[in-house]
């Protein structure tokens, strides 16, 4: 056995197959089915149930991946804990909503590499449920995500920004009001599945209010452009780090009591790299404040 095999381990349940977990550390195929069979000789126990057609782990490949991911963060952080503050290195996996992912994640990635240039972010988009999961397993170090309404236990959050919802039109749009844009404009839908795309249903039946829904989407851009296009108005939460150029667009307030999504970065408690998640939270609100001023966007 060695951190090699276990990383493989480990990228199988993170990608779901072997080709997938080949990919992501830089073997063969083979080499990962060679690896899997060595380490289930040399333990003595079977870790994949191979009757299916997708090798799938077993509950006890589960369990053993979850301490895999344990042993292989404590390799990685051997040398940081005996340099101390000089030795910030390594890989750490960092999750982000698909809303961050062209505003504020390039900012403070930029900005962690540029003071730490031997770590390696591992970027993973994903929605804030999926994430929470994947926090829970040791599957990500730590997570930009919407608060959920519960958060599990072993889990910590640290607020970076509140972000609340806008009505979004086109400016060929005659209207000012929201509440008459969303009776009489086609709805663009804010993905169900995020927090905020459930925020924003839950907001609209305690209103009432009933829209003509054509599409649901979870990518602010495409949202935006297809409003600009004037196929519809849209909700969604106003970014606390903005695009450079933002599309011309109306963003109008829906009033006191519109949901507002609480941004924040969520970890394990028991997370070793408290110091890099640490500096990667003080990095968003860093990037928010360089920001403070810029014109508004999606």
């Amino acid at each position: 056995m060695s951190i090699r095999t276990l990383r493989t381990l480990i990228a199988i349940d993170d990608n779901k197959t072997f080709s997938a977990a080949a990919d992501a550390v830089f073997v063969t195929h083979a080499a990962v089915s060679q690896q899997m069979r060595a380490l289930e000789e040399n333990w003595g126990v079977q870790l994949f149930d191979r009757s299916r057609r997708t090798p799938e782990l077993t509950p006890l490949g589960r369990a053993l991946v979850a301490r895999a991911r344990e042993v292989v963060r404590a390799y990685d952080q051997i040398l940081p804990s005996v340099l101390g503050e000089t030795g910030v290195s390594g890989e750490i996996a960092l999750g982000a909503l698909p809303t961050t992912l062209t505003t504020l994640v390039p900012s403070v990635i930029s900005m962690l590499v540029g003071r730490h240039p031997d770590v390696h972010v591992r970027l993973f988009p994903g929605l804030t449920t999926s994430m929470v999961s994947q926090l829970e397993r040791g599957a990500l170090d730590a997570a930009l995500i919407t608060r959920p309404g519960t958060l599990p236990p072993g889990l910590a959050f640290h607020d970076i920004a509140e972000e609340p919802v806008q009505l979004l039109a086109s400016l060929d749009t005659a209207s000012d009001d929201p509440f008459e844009l969303l009776a009489e404009m086609p709805f663009i839908r804010f993905n169900r599945d995020a927090v905020v795309g459930h925020m924003i249903e839950a907001w609209l039946q305690k209103k009432g209010l009933r829209v003509n829904e054509t599409m649901e989407l979870e990518d602010l851009e495409a949202i935006s452009s297809m409003v600009h296009a004037n196929l519809g108005v849209a909700i969604v939460p106003r970014r606390c780090v903005q695009m450079r150029e933002p599309l011309p667009l109306k963003r109008l307030s829906l009033g006191p009591d519109a949901p507002v999504r609480l941004l924040g970065l969520a970890h394990r408690r028991d997370n070793p790299r408290t110091r890099i998640v640490a500096e990667l939270h003080d990095l968003c609100l860093r990037a928010i404040r360089e920001n403070a001023g810029a014109p508004g966007d999606t």
